[in-house]
């Protein structure tokens, strides 16, 4: 088979390596090839993921740099070390003050060139190991954090709407158990369940954002940043990467 580029919709919890397996579950014909994805995407986002099929890897470097659109959910009032649900659990405040012309104004900080700080959690390499490896043995502090520059095309917001509290914790438990593999999910969830009751009466304030920016990106960052802007704290409550270069997620392979 010749080089090809197919447009995978990568599920909630999954990773990318997981999507390519299950592929190659999918589709027999692909279960011999040289497999790889282009532009990685965390467990907690879902969306255009795309795979590169024997040939085309030679092409991999213009397929990683294709610009990228998301969807992003930010949920104030808890903020994560990870900057998703997917970790622990390090702030929490109120944000009744919350208006959608402040969350504009916040926006605007993204607009344009912008250097981007790499989350924590993150599998950017420095001094050989990855910056999870080092968050992990809880050495963050001995590194300076690296950045990038980043481009943000257009970032607007959309609906500004609240998550009742038991439905954000069925949602959290939902999300986190999807997820297979060491990303410390039985400690996620205990310290979410100190913050969130099962019949819990409390609203959160969420607000849908779309985001249109070059490659390299990290929407969890940009949620993460919003909220110290506003004096808040942020989290990606959820993510999808609707678009990549001309690859649309409603064409997508589920």
């Amino acid at each position: 088979m010749k080089g090809a580029v197919l447009n995978l919709y990568k599920q909630l919890g999954e990773t990318p390596r997981e999507r390519l397996e299950r592929l190659r579950a999918q589709r027999p014909q692909y279960e011999h090839e040289v497999l790889s994805y282009a532009g990685r995407l965390d467990p907690m986002a879902e969306g255009v993921l795309l795979c590169l099929v024997g040939a085309a890897n030679q092409n991999r470097d213009a397929y990683l740099e294709l610009g990228k659109t998301y969807v992003l959910d930010v949920l104030f009032g808890f903020a994560t070390d990870t900057y998703d649900v997917l970790g622990r659990v390090m702030e929490q405040g109120e944000a009744p003050e919350l208006t959608r012309e402040k969350i504009q104004q916040g926006l605007n900080e993204f607009r344009g060139q912008i250097e981007q700080e790499y989350p924590p959690y993150s599998s950017k390499t420095v001094e050989g190991k990855s910056l999870f490896e080092w968050a992990r043995a809880g050495a963050l502090g001995s590194l300076i954090m690296p950045r990038r520059s980043v481009t943000i095309y257009h970032i607007d917001l959309g609906e500004l709407y609240k998550v009742p509290e038991k439905m954000l914790l069925s949602y959290i438990d939902d999300s986190v158990s999807r997820v297979t593999g060491d990303f410390r999910q039985e400690e996620v969830m205990r310290l979410w369940q100190r913050q969130l009751k099962k019949d819990g009466t409390r609203e959160f304030v969420a607000a849908t954002v779309t985001i249109e920016c070059t490659s390299g990106t990290y929407a969890r960052s940009i949620a993460h940043s919003l909220g110290k802007n506003l004096g808040v704290p942020a989290l990606a409550l959820h993510i999808l990467r609707s678009k990549v270069g001309e690859f649309n997620v409603e064409k997508s392979l589920k």
